[in-house]
């Protein structure tokens, strides 16, 4: 087991043998003997190992093995077999450590999730996918007001939400299923840690309907061009965006959409698109107004502040959860939440005011 961990490290890390020998202080032949079995490192040795892979050394001794089936990527063309191999090794290490928690409840603390009952079983037409989102909206009981916490609205269902670091930009969205050793299967949806707030959350809705599309679209439907319809109707719901647009516009202000943009979590990208998709404005108005956005340079990046970043919640609620029915040890709900002891207590007696994110 600790021999296929190095490896997995190593191959997450993006290291080749001789560069994680070099900064163990090992020939690249002692790092393959260990990947392979034939030598086992020193409790210093596996410490620097860790060190040099950014993983801690529970990693190394974690008995919980999750498999990645069916992992779909959202990518462009960089991202390619090496870097997939890699990103797969990093988002099977963060669901471990759910999966262990998980198992350590009696009952799961949330339903298994499942596409909405009574959803049509063909889409033919890039158009219908609006009334699409909008019966999951309602059978999810989300209305039709802003989701404030994407993240938290989808774990809550079911779905196991990754925030991978991932520095590559050829990286686009990853869906799975991940099963464990007793046979037990969960979704999961990965999103970079490094994007904006709205490009993860319109990345999330976007394989939330890969994930409900799934063998509903008519021949002929472009799966990437339904599941980016699918998203912004998810985020923006037509009957909002005419609410606070007017049912008709001639042209739309960029403060209008800056201000859209922090109040519902959609780009203003994404909004220009959502209001020609309405009918609120015309495809020549559109093509105007995107095409002035184009010039700014606004395409790559948005003027203002970012919209803030979604962190996933849950699993630190349900560490706490599971230590307070005594479920877990105070040691294992640190190395759960990967923060040193001290800091453990310290954040469980709410003695520290840093917010700082631990995943």
């Amino acid at each position: 087991m600790i021999a296929d961990r190095i490896r997995q490290a190593r191959l997450a890390a993006g290291l080749t043998l001789v560069a994680l020998g070099e900064k163990v202080g090992v020939s690249h032949t002692a790092i393959q003997k260990y990947e392979k079995g034939f030598l086992t490192p020193s409790s210093s040795q596996l410490l620097n190992l860790a060190k040099a892979c950014g993983v801690r050394t529970e990693y190394f001794f974690r008995t919980h093995t999750v498999e990645l089936l069916h992992p779909e990527f959202r990518k462009l063309s960089a991202f390619g077999k090496t870097a997939q191999d890699a990103l797969k090794i990093k988002v099977a290490e963060l669901v471990e450590k759910r999966v262990e928690l998980l198992g350590a409840f009696p009952e799961l603390p949330f339903p298994a999730f499942s596409p909405p009952a009574g959803l049509p079983e063909r889409v033919v037409s890039l158009s219908e996918i609006d009334a699409f989102s909008d019966l999951v909206r309602n059978a999810w009981q989300l209305g039709m007001n802003p989701i404030a916490d994407l993240t938290d609205t989808l774990e809550v269902l079911g779905l196991l939400v990754i925030v991978v670091d991932e520095e590559n930009p050829g990286f686009s969205g990853l869906t799975a299923t991940a099963r464990t050793e007793d046979g037990r299967e969960f979704p999961v949806v990965a999103v970079s840690k490094r994007w904006p707030g709205d490009r993860q959350r319109f990345t999330l809705a976007h394989e939330l309907g890969h994930l409900l599309l799934e063998g509903r679209l008519a021949e002929g439907i472009d799966e990437e061009k339904a599941c980016d319809r699918f998203a912004g109707a998810f985020l923006v719901p037509c009957v909002a965006v005419r609410h606070v647009l007017g049912q008709q516009r001639h042209a739309l202000e960029w403060q209008e959409l800056y201000g859209l943009k922090h109040e519902f979590g959609l780009s203003m990208a994404g909004w220009l698109q959502r209001a020609k998709q309405c009918s609120v404005i015309t495809e020549t108005a559109h093509l105007s107004m995107f095409k002035r956005f184009s010039a700014k340079g606004w395409r790559k990046n948005e003027p203002g502040d970012p919209l803030p970043q979604e962190h996933p919640r849950l699993f630190d609620q349900l560490v706490y959860r599971a230590l307070a029915e005594q479920y877990i040890s105070e040691g294992k709900a640190a190395e759960l939440l990967g923060i040193p002891m001290m800091r453990f207590h310290k954040e469980r007696q709410l003695e520290s005011s840093d917010a700082a994110a631990h995943q």
